[in-house]
């Protein structure tokens, strides 16, 4: 089956307002693949009058409420978003992102009218050990157990923490084996039509110089990138390659 390609840029705590105004300007022509960016919270209003699509790299399940440091999905939705991040390793890893939380939050931006990106994957040690799979599913378990039916449009990128800002990066053969693995356990819990409409994105190193390889992988709908979506010509090679 056909999925559109998703051409998702993950900013991190990068960029200032002059450096946005500057990236999307040399961008906004861009006419192809879909274009997607995750970036500072306080940077997306920056995006409003932009053809491009944007969102938050982490939102609150709640819409409004004592949460200081938390970001309302019907504010981030207010401000112009159609995407959210979720489940990010450097969330899990750094601020206690747990699987039933990162579940919460993907969710949470489709009952705001959003599309989460939901990000798994595993580490090195777990790769090495042939978890890969059991570490997915067990990501994957409470949002399932959340949501019995897919919601409209949800995206999953699988991320090997292995191979984020490493410079190493998964084979495309290594790639297509988990986002196939991944689909057929989006079926059985959603069901094959389910599957076979969801976007599964790579993360993970991605450059100008892999990109093309990856995406042509049949179970590889995009990809999610890290510091090569930080320059403007980096970020548009890698959005060419997607058209082949």
């Amino acid at each position: 089956m056909s999925r559109p390609k998703l051409i998702a840029g993950n900013w991190k705590m990068y960029k200032n307002v002059a450096e946005t105004a500057d990236f999307l300007a040399k961008v906004e022509g861009f006419q192809g693949a879909e274009l997607l960016l995750f970036a500072q919270s306080a940077l997306l209003s920056l995006f409003a009058n932009s053809k491009l699509a944007f969102g938050p790299q982490n939102i609150y399940w709640e819409e409004k409420g004592a949460f200081t440091g938390e970001l309302s999905p019907k504010l981030a939705k207010e401000l112009g978003a159609s995407y959210a991040l979720a489940g990010h390793s450097e969330r899990r890893q750094f601020f206690g992102e747990t699987h039933h939380s990162a579940a919460k939050r993907a969710l949470a931006a489709h009952a705001f009218g959003m599309t989460a990106v939901f990000c798994v994957g595993e580490r090195l040690e777990e790769r090495d050990a042939g978890q890969t799979m059991n570490v997915i599913r067990a990501q994957c378990a409470p949002l399932f157990e959340m949501s019995p039916q897919a919601p409209a449009g949800f995206c999953f990128a699988y991320e090997p923490v292995w191979a984020i800002g490493t410079g190493r990066t998964a084979t495309s053969a290594q790639a297509e084996e988990v986002q196939v693995a991944l689909r057929a356990e989006i079926a059985k819990h959603w069901g094959e039509t389910a599957a076979q409409n969801t976007r599964i994105l790579y993360g993970g190193s991605v450059k100008p110089d892999n990109a093309k390889e990856l995406m042509s992988c049949p179970n590889v709908d995009g990809v999610l990138v890290g510091g090569a979506s930080l320059e403007a010509e980096s970020f548009l090679a890698i959005a060419r390659a997607a058209k082949g």
